[in-house]
Order: structure tokens, then C-alpha cells, then sequence
């Protein structure tokens, strides 16, 4: 196993190689004087099963270029299996046609990847399932699922066994969309689900409208895969606590945080907001509601089945 980073998160990549007893490849990834982007591998990976590790995120555009282009040249390195390991897939919301003469982004994207040279795909939370189906090539979508409940036990105490009825805790979907994430989270911990119900007047901003579900004297906890500009979250936020939720707190796999979300965040009703580290920390210190968990041992542990050729569905089914 060779594991290769690019610039967009090489934290997590490093985090990802210690769980699996290895160490980074010695790598040049660059920018010339024009923009172009370079990547140089200082080390021998001919017939190596090499994962190379990259989020596509901001910024989107050089990130997906490093990306390919470390595929590329994994490839003309003679590398016999090369795995793309895209904790976060951007352009991932682009999954359809949204109006008329519009792209659907995510399947050029996944053309680029597999036209490069990748042989298989390990990401995390699609922010939309079918989006597998884009590849010709496996993909594996883990969930942070597991990770996220052992930290809802650890930081609010309660458990997951079936026979203990969690009525002081309710699992809220932000849209109707996230219904079944909420649902299986409501199913870990035998609690209750909500739906918050909301309509959005322009690309960027949401006014929640409706609160679906009872959360009155409950904890709520928010599940999503994606936060971007904060603003469905803030909203739907105040609507359950308008609705007499004792507490609420926000589990998102993807922390995007664009422009200022986190001040949106800090100056909320909740508790907490809660999220991966698929994405780089874009939060300033003195942000305290919000904070990242690793995700590195559920890719380490994914990348080692792979490896090995086991099985790695019981790490997302």
C-alpha cells in the first residue's frame, strides 16, 4: 500500500497513514508561476496498490485539477491499482438537471476520474446516492454514521440499545430529502424523527417554514451531510427551539462553512455544531459551537480491506 496526498487536506491524509502503519509518499504538488499545477512522486511506486487521498474542496476547481493529475501521473508511474480517496465529492449537489440547459456536473466529474485512470472510489456520504452509479469503476460511500454515535453517546449519554426507549431525544431532518439519515440515526438510539419543512426563495437562502414532528421537551439533534453558507441550519435551528426543544445540537459530515458560516453558527440557538474532518478546518479559534471529529481510522480501516481484498460493506451498510 502507497498513500498519496495532494494540498486539499494533507492532515487527514497523514492521520489516515498512521492508522495504517505507513507513511506518505514523498510527493511534489505545486503551482507554476501561471497557475498550472505539478505533481512529482520521489518515490518507486511500480505495480503498488496507491490510494491517493484528496476532498475536493475549496478551492473546488485546483483541487479536482491536483487530483487528476496525480492519477495521471499514479499511472503513468505503473502503479497496478489506483484507489481516488475523496473524503468530501464536490460538485456533488450538481447530481441532475435543475433547469434547462444546465450540466450535471457530477458525472463529468466522475468521467474525469475514471478517463485519468482511477480504478476504484472511496468517499463518504454522497451527498446524493445514485451518484455511484455516475462510475463505471467500484465505489465505496462509507457513512460517518458510526462515528458520529459514538460521539452522541460519548458527549450527551445516551445509548444505542434497542430496548431502551430514547424519548428525550428526536433526530431532526433539515428537508425532507435527509428523512432516511434521520431514520437511521433515530434507529441506532430507538428515538423519534422530525422534519423540518422549508422553502428556499433564491439560490443561497432558506426561511424555514414548518417543524414536522413533536420535539417539545426533547433534545434535538440535527443530521445532514452538508453545511454550506449555515443559514437552513441556523433556521431550522431557532424553529425547533421555537418549538419548546430543550436543546439543540447539529451532526453534518461535510463542513464547507462558506463565507461567514461559522459567525452564523456562533450566533445561533445551538448548542453545538458537529462535523468531519473530510474538509480542512475553516473556522476561526475563537468559533467555541463548533468542532471536527477524525474520520482518518474509518478510511484507514476502509483502505486496509481494500487492500487485503476483504469485504468493507459493514463499514457503510
Amino acid at each position: 500500500m502507497k498513500i498519496i496526498t495532494g494540498n486539499a487536506n494533507p492532515k487527514l491524509a497523514k492521520e489516515i497513514a498512521e492508522h495504517c502503519f505507513a507513511t506518505l509518499v514523498p510527493a511534489k504538488v505545486s503551482t507554476f508561476a501561471d497557475g498550472e499545477s505539478s505533481v512529482e512522486f520521489n518515490e518507486n511506486i511500480r505495480g503498488e496498490d496507491v490510494f491517493i487521498v484528496q476532498s475536493t474542496a475549496t478551492p473546488v476547481n485546483d483541487s479536482l485539477m491536483e487530483l487528476l493529475i496525480m492519477i495521471d501521473a499514479a499511472r503513468r508511474s505503473s502503479a497496478s491499482r489506483i484507489t481516488a480517496v475523496i473524503p468530501y465529492f464536490g460538485y456533488a449537489r450538481q447530481d441532475r438537471k435543475s433547469a434547462s440547459r444546465t450540466p450535471i456536473t457530477a458525472k463529468l466529474v466522475a468521467n474525469l476520474l475514471v478517463t485519468a485512470g482511477a480504478d476504484r472510489i472511496l468517499t463518504m456520504d454522497l451527498h446524493a446516492g445514485q451518484i455511484q452509479g455516475f462510475f463505471d469503476i467500484p465505489v465505496d460511500d462509507l457513512t460517518s454514521r458510526v462515528v458520529f454515535a459514538k460521539d452522541i453517546k460519548r458527549s450527551i449519554g445516551i445509548v444505542d440499545d434497542p430496548e431502551v426507549n430514547q424519548q428525550g431525544t428526536v433526530f431532526v431532518s433539515p428537508d425532507a430529502g435527509g428523512v432516511v439519515r434521520a431514520r437511521k440515526f433515530a434507529d441506532m438510539f430507538n428515538g423519534d424523527i422530525a422534519i423540518v419543512d422549508k422553502m428556499r426563495p433564491e439560490a443561497g437562502k432558506s426561511e424555514v417554514m414548518n417543524l414536522i414532528g413533536d420535539v417539545k421537551g426533547k433534545h434535538a439533534i440535527l443530521v445532514d451531510d452538508i453545511v454550506d453558507s449555515g443559514g437552513t441550519l441556523c433556521n431550522a435551528a431557532k424553529a425547533i427551539m421555537d418549538q419548546g426543544a430543550l436543546s439543540v445540537r447539529a451532526y453534518i459530515t461535510h463542513g464547507v462553512l462558506s463565507d461567514d458560516a461559522c459567525q452564523k453558527v456562533e450566533k445561533s440557538v445551538l448548542d453545538e455544531l458537529v462535523v468531519t474532518d473530510s474538509i480542512t478546518d475553516r473556522c476561526p479559534k475563537n468559533c467555541k459551537k463548533t468542532r471536527q471529529v477524525s474520520v482518518a481510522p474509518l478510511f484507514g480501516e476502509a483502505m486496509r480491506r481494500v487492500t487485503n481484498e476483504e469485504s468493507v460493506s459493514s463499514l457503510f451498510v
